[in-house]
């Protein structure tokens, strides 16, 4: 029962997809680790349903290596989240051949992933990067355990990480704000 309110809550918080842009820097290192598989090109890409496990979603973040892992956590109702999206395609467009990884992890619910979501992806050309997260299997030390601002409370929400440095930013980012964080890990 207590698993049900936590997700109930969990998903009426993200629906609030509040608008806010907040920023942390940390250098300490992640204690979870494992290796993201390298992203095909979008272009030819077909839709998928790669539900992902919270358990995956913090390796995917833990990664500590040369390559720039960009996440952001976003759902096709969120006006924010689709406001923003143009500026990560044209970022992903810009440095395909750079050693940079961009992961879109859909908060949508479940019963939208083979609706909204999967029209969303093939019209963005995005499917290949896309991991879908149930919502209702988060744990309640799942935002606490992965990152050090975030508390699953409104998106869109971006991590950004490249070795020990990482940047957290909590709301819709724009394009300058984009270019400038992720130039800043590739100095």
């Amino acid at each position: 029962m207590k698993k049900i309110i936590l997700s109930t809550l969990v998903l009426i918080a993200l629906s609030a997809c509040k608008k806010e842009n907040t920023r942390v820097n940390e250098t300490a290192p992640s204690s979870d680790s494992a290796s993201v598989a390298n992203n095909p090109e979008p272009e030819k890409a077909a839709y998928f349903n790669p539900e992902t496990s919270p358990e995956k979603v913090g390796q995917i973040l833990a990664q500590n290596n040369d390559t720039v892992y960009v996440t952001n956590f976003f759902a096709t109702w969120c006006g924010p989240c689709m406001r923003e999206i143009p500026h990560f395609k044209d970022k992903m467009q810009e440095l395909k051949n750079k050693p940079v990884k961009f992961t879109f992890i859909s908060l949508d619910d479940k019963s939208e992933w083979n609706g909204a979501v999967k029209k969303f992806a093939e019209e963005n050309n995005l499917a290949a990067h896309i991991v879908l997260l149930d919502g209702q299997k988060l744990e309640p030390n799942f935002f606490k355990n992965n990152f050090k601002q975030w508390d699953g409370g409104s998106i869109p929400f971006t991590h950004i990480r490249k070795g020990d440095k990482t940047d957290e930013t909590l709301g819709m980012m724009s394009e300058d704000m984009l270019n400038s964080k992720i130039n800043s890990f590739l100095k």
